[in-house]
């Protein structure tokens, strides 16, 4: 079990109380945002129930992208912005950093993981959700956990942790599985859902939600050994200390307001969109640690 948010939460809380400094002159993505006029939102097409697709109008829904709304609603008052433009703009698992670091995408809210690797080439906000690595697979199969799958084809979504993770595993224990990186998480599960894999590796909150939009959700189950545990942030640009800060100020905001309750239970513990399936996922102890004592450290086992 990881250990929990420690004092450094706290004192990056502590700092998070004012909007940014306006009698300064902007730079970086505050910049950029005032003077376009524009912020350009990333997000997902099948991270349900984080940032997804759910219908034929092609805008993003879900529990990260509501979170990344409230951000632009505090930056519509930090800059003074009220008509301030929102454009979106899909990525995927491999291009989402690329994205943000070249300044296509002013911030991505989604399903990424906060590690070391990743925050040498970005900044995470404070931590907006915490997860833990399992599968998913027939409820009536015999690939109930790890060891069950040696020599078995398994599939997972290019990109992610959950990708490495299982590689590692492959190679450290020689257990001879067929290792499948789909291209996004609704690609892995059809590859599951045909035969043409007898598990899913991703983060535990991703596979309810997979298994939610399934054809038979009762004849999934999300099940096995949590590989790690580990906490999804906004990704910003590296080094650009005043819109980091202005992020983190808004969704520490979230949290202290309660509205993060109220967003939480309207995508985990009710019907979303677009099959109004319930995914039936109560709030874990560590996210409650998250938002009780906010951090943009990774989370630690």
């Amino acid at each position: 079990m990881r250990i929990v948010h420690t004092l450094l939460g706290a004192a990056i809380a502590a700092t998070l109380i004012s909007s940014p400094a306006l009698g300064e002159e902007l730079t970086g993505t505050l910049k950029k945002i005032k003077d376009s006029g524009t912020i350009t939102l990333g997000h997902r097409d099948s991270s349900i129930p984080f940032s997804y697709i759910a219908d034929a109008s092609g805008k993003p829904v879900g529990y990260s992208h509501d979170i990344q709304l409230k951000i632009v609603e505090a930056l519509k008052k930090d800059l003074d912005m009220p008509n301030l433009n929102v454009k979106y703009n899909l990525v995927t698992s491999q291009t989402r950093i690329p994205l943000v670091q070249n300044g296509t995408v002013d911030i991505e809210c989604g399903s990424t993981t906060n590690n070391a690797e990743r925050a040498q080439q970005v900044d995470f906000s404070v931590g907006i959700f915490e997860i833990g690595t399992r599968l998913l697979s027939k409820k009536d199969s015999a690939y109930k956990d790890f060891p069950d799958l040696k020599g078995k084809n398994v599939v997972t979504t290019a990109g992610t942790t959950s990708e490495r993770l299982l590689k590692a595993m492959n190679a450290d224990k020689q257990m001879g599985m067929n290792v499948i990186s789909a291209k996004d998480h609704g690609e892995s599960f059809q590859m599951l859902e045909s035969g043409r894999a007898v598990a899913f590796m991703m983060d535990d909150a991703l596979l309810a939600g997979e298994k939610a939009k399934a054809k038979k959700p009762d004849d999934w189950a999300v099940t096995g050994t949590a590989q790690s545990h580990e906490v999804y942030g906004c990704m910003v640009r590296k080094g650009d200390a005043p819109f980091k800060k202005a992020v983190d100020d808004a969704i520490v905001a979230v949290f202290k307001s309660g509205e993060i309750n109220t967003i939480y239970n309207k995508w985990f513990t009710q019907p979303i969109p677009p099959k109004g399936l319930n995914l039936s996922f109560a709030m874990s102890d560590e996210l409650k640690a998250l938002i009780a004592t906010p951090t943009d450290q990774p989370a630690k086992d």
